[in-house]
């Protein structure tokens, strides 16, 4: 077994309510872009939610807690705790997994983002002709990517900002309308009935649809880092997660029937769903309403621009540990003067255009490019995370290290949650690389060969940097001291979807 480095817990002040830990951690599982794509599984969404929730959301949640707190594994995430259980290497390829999904995230992100603008400026080929495509998401991600050059202060501020706008509001907008249309007894696009409810386990391509449910709840491991600051952590962050759990069930089933409802799934795009149902709602109870509709989509743009713009640096934070430690080139520990990681941001900048032109040229620029982003985005989160749970297992048979949080239910609770994330992990993982029923069969093929050649090479990326290069010029006893201010000054949110970030430094300057 590696070594394990036992430091003694400094005090932390215990600053977080239940309420205040709440917040920030609802505000990663919480979106309005995906609910097209839930909408596209009909009334099977409420099982694929529930199944997701329970049985994946809150074994990351709880076990990402435990080793969170565990001596010395308080800072570098899923890095420290994978490198501490399971070795070095693989440390460094959950992290290296969980940095490089966001760059195929940031491509699935834009493409929401173009599909928005392309209905606010009346301009189709914004959404659907590839060539275009492809410009419109380079010019908008080079454009935040330079932007966050200048430091976080600005980007603390858009993010909190764009959430309020760009998420809540939107969201909230479409809930009453939804309501309102439903209780209206206007017709419905799908069958909601007990039998729709549970899906065709004998069709794969009914059940491919999962994985997008999964990435719903990706990301929540990033508030565990924060769990020796909440308040009577072995109460309170339990009840924190089953309560965001049902919350984001209950928001997500409505959200996603309302599009589901109003929108037929032969005219559904996936990418632009949400501006088509606000459409639809708005004009089946006023068709002169349609400036309303375009001031919808601005919101919705300014939101997941918002969470594009924490993204850029946010996720980067952990790779840069390793980068510090050695694993990588010294080129890529390079920060200007406001602490921002340059060369490894203008890095994962080229990674995202070749992602951008791989998925967008490949995929045609339409419903395909969007599904084989989802799918790929899940599949190298998933490798990180059977890394994650593979290591759990490992110290759960170390009752001996400290830790300040334990997952409930003793050593049998222990196995039954992190077998349950790991299984579910591997049924997800297997499914994605079958065409989800949403794609006609004559593009299955282009599907298959783009996710599994780009996930075959994301697999030997890593292991064949550390080979190369990390386990010549590792360095056990570098400090993280940039990590360690981003950590102090930053809630961050490294996933697929969204990040929110509080920058406190910046608060104080506000009072």
């Amino acid at each position: 077994m590696p070594e394990i480095k036992n430091i003694s817990k400094s005090n932390v002040v215990k600053s977080l309510t239940l309420f205040g830990f709440f917040a920030m951690t609802a505000s990663m599982v919480m979106t309005v872009y995906e609910y097209p794509v839930f909408a596209a599984s009909g009334f099977h969404l409420v099982f694929y939610l529930l199944l997701g929730g329970f049985l994946w959301f809150l074994p990351v949640a709880l076990c990402a807690a435990e080793m969170a707190t565990v001596d010395g594994w308080q800072e570098g995430g899923i890095f420290s705790w994978v490198s501490n259980m399971l070795g070095e290497r693989l440390g460094f390829a959950a992290i290296f997994f969980q940095w490089f999904q966001i760059t195929v995230g940031f491509v699935t992100m834009i493409y929401f983002i173009l599909g928005a603008l392309s209905y606010v400026i009346n301009y189709p080929p914004l959404n659907s002709d590839p060539l275009i495509k492809f410009l419109g998401v380079l010019v908008i991600f080079w454009l935040i990517t330079l932007s966050q050059f200048g430091g976080s202060s600005f980007t603390a501020k858009l993010s909190k900002f764009g959430f309020i706008i760009g998420i809540v509001l939107p969201a909230a907008t479409l809930f009453v309308l939804g309501i309102a249309y439903l209780a209206g007894g206007n017709p419905i696009a799908i069958d909601i009935s007990a039998k729709s409810f549970i899906p065709d386990f004998s069709k794969i391509s009914t059940l491919v649809i999962f994985v997008s449910f999964i990435l719903a709840y990706m990301g929540v491991e990033a508030s565990a880092s924060h769990i020796n600051e909440l308040q009577n952590p072995k109460r309170n962050y339990p009840l924190c997660m089953i309560i965001l759990v049902v919350l984001a069930i209950v928001l997500n089933t409505v959200g996603g029937l309302s599009v589901a409802a109003v929108i037929p799934l032969s005219e559904l795009n996936l990418s632009g769903g949400v501006v088509q149902t606000f459409q639809a709602l708005i004009f089946h109870f006023d068709n002169n309403l349609g400036w309303l509709v375009k001031i919808i989509a601005l919101m919705l743009t300014l939101g997941v621009i918002a969470e594009v713009s924490s993204w850029v640096i946010g996720p980067s934070r952990g790779i840069f540990a390793a980068a510090q430690k050695g694993l990588l080139p010294k080129y890529f520990t390079h920060v200007n003067k406001n602490n921002v990681p340059t060369h490894l941001v203008l890095a994962q900048g080229l990674v995202v255009t070749v992602w951008a032109a791989i998925l967008t040229f490949g995929g045609g620029g339409s419903n395909l490019s969007f599904l084989i982003a989802i799918s790929l985005t899940v599949v190298i989160y998933l490798a990180g995370y059977l890394l994650m749970f593979s290591a759990y297992l490992k110290l759960a048979k170390h009752p001996e290290l400290n830790r300040t949080y334990q997952v409930p239910g003793g050593v049998a609770g222990k196995y039954i949650f992190a077998v349950s994330g790991l299984i579910i992990s591997l049924f997800a993982l297997g499914i994605s690389f079958f065409p989800p029923s949403a794609i006609s069969q004559s593009k299955d093929f282009v599907y298959e060969i783009i996710l599994s050649v780009s996930f075959i090479i994301t697999l030997f990326i890593p292991i064949v940097i550390y080979e190369v290069y990390g386990k010549k010029h590792s360095n056990p006893n570098y400090q993280h001291k940039h990590l360690a201010h981003w950590q102090q000054n930053r809630f961050t949110h490294l996933w697929a979807r969204g990040e929110h970030s509080i920058d406190r430094d910046a608060d104080k300057d506000n009072k």
